[in-house]
C-alpha cells in the first residue's frame, strides 16, 4: 500500500498569466492512504445480484460495466485503509455497507457522489441529491458531536441522501404522501 501525501492549497496571483488561481504545494509530508481493499469478484457477483443490477438513483436495471459498487461511508472520512473483504457477506452487511450507482456515457453518480462528499468534509454543510435539500435525519450540517473522521464519522452521513438513496427517497415520498 502506497502512502498519502499532505498538500496545502492556496489562492494566489500568476504573473505568467495575470489571472488568480488555485495553487497546491506538497508539504513534503505523507499520511497513511485511506484506500480501499477490492472487492473479491465473488462478492462483487453478490452485490450486484442483491440489489438485482439496478442502480440506486435511477432506479434502473443495467449491464454490470454501467454500474459502480459505492461504499456508502466515503472512504474519505474512513481514517484508515479498509480490511479485506470477505469473498461472502450476510444480504444485512451488503445493504448497509454498499449501494449501485451508474456510471455510463451520460454520467456517473459516483463521481457526483464523491464531490458532495468532498464538500461536505471541505465546509461541514452536507450535500443532497439532484438540487433537493431534504435531510431524512438531521439537517445540512454535519452534527457538532460527531468525529469528522474514523468509524463513528459515519453517523454523520446518516441522514443524507447520498449516504443512503434508498433510505432518502422513501423519506421523502414517506413526506409527501402524510401531506
Amino acid at each position: 500500500m502506497r502512502p498519502g501525501i499532505i498538500t496545502e492549497t492556496k489562492r494566489e496571483y500568476c504573473r505568467e498569466c495575470n489571472k488568480t488561481s488555485t495553487w497546491d504545494r506538497w508539504t513534503g509530508e505523507y499520511t497513511e492512504a485511506s484506500s480501499a481493499s477490492g472487492l473479491p469478484r465473488k462478492l462483487q457477483t453478490q452485490i450486484l445480484e442483491h440489489y438485482g443490477y439496478t442502480d440506486s438513483i435511477e432506479q434502473r436495471r443495467r449491464q454490470t460495466h454501467e454500474l459502480v459498487i459505492d461504499h456508502r461511508f466515503p472512504m474519505e472520512r474512513w481514517g484508515t485503509p479498509e480490511e479485506k473483504n470477505p469473498t461472502k457477506m450476510d444480504e444485512q452487511e451488503i445493504g448497509s455497507k454498499f449501494q449501485l450507482l451508474k456510471k455510463d456515457s451520460s454520467g456517473n453518480h459516483n463521481l457526483l457522489k464523491s464531490r458532495a462528499c468532498e464538500r461536505c468534509i471541505a465546509t461541514g454543510k452536507r450535500g443532497y441529491p439532484m438540487g433537493i435539500k431534504f435531510y431524512y435525519a438531521g439537517d445540512e450540517n454535519w452534527p457538532a458531536d460527531c468525529p469528522t473522521k474514523g468509524p463513528e464519522a459515519e453517523r454523520g452521513c446518516y441522514g443524507c441522501g447520498w449516504y443512503n438513496i434508498e433510505a432518502w427517497r422513501a423519506a421523502l415520498n414517506q413526506l409527501i404522501d402524510d401531506n
